[in-house]
């Protein structure tokens, strides 16, 4: 690291601290030539595969923006939104991959996005997965109550398909 004062190629680490939820580390530095502290961030670098091909940082800050879309409306609150671009961001690190596709960040938002309000996620999911016909929201709806719908017990019985049965 290049002191920021007398140019030197090198410097010494005199203090590291987390911040940012731990993603990224604070630096203390000296320079050894002039002996001028000045203080580095460092975070591990995560890039965008966008659908044209080109890349970007990944951003929190544009994931809470496309959640917030698909939650207008809706009783989310921002501390939630929050929350969820913390979590969809430590599922994308927690990959340890480098790049990652717009797709799979997509991926990563669907599932806390469907906890957090099933609206929003049929929203999101619409846009992410575009839909075209009626059907695709009537799949995805089908998916939604299958999760929760609690699973059977033993000695539960389905319920009739048909007609009800005669009282009398």
């Amino acid at each position: 690291m290049h002191c920021p004062f007398c140019r030197h190629p090198d410097s010494r680490v005199v203090d590291s601290r987390t911040a940012d939820d731990g993603t990224t580390i604070r630096r203390r530095r000296q320079c050894p030539t002039c002996s001028r502290r000045f203080t580095t961030v460092e975070t591990a670098s995560l890039m965008v595969i966008k659908r044209s091909g080109v890349t970007e940082p990944f951003s929190r800050d544009k994931v809470i923006a496309g959640v917030r879309k698909a939650c207008q409306g809706r009783p989310v609150t921002e501390d939630a939104l929050a929350k969820l671009g913390q979590r969809v961001e430590e599922a994308v690190r927690a990959t340890g991959s480098a790049e990652l596709s717009t797709h799979d960040v997509g991926l990563a938002i669907l599932g806390p996005l469907r906890e957090l309000d099933v609206v929003a996620y049929l929203r999101f999911a619409s846009v992410y997965r575009a839909f075209d016909t009626l059907e695709d929201f009537e799949t995805a709806i089908a998916e939604l109550r299958e999760r929760e719908r609690p699973p059977a017990g033993p000695g539960d019985t389905p319920a009739p398909v048909g007609r009800p049965a005669a009282t009398g």
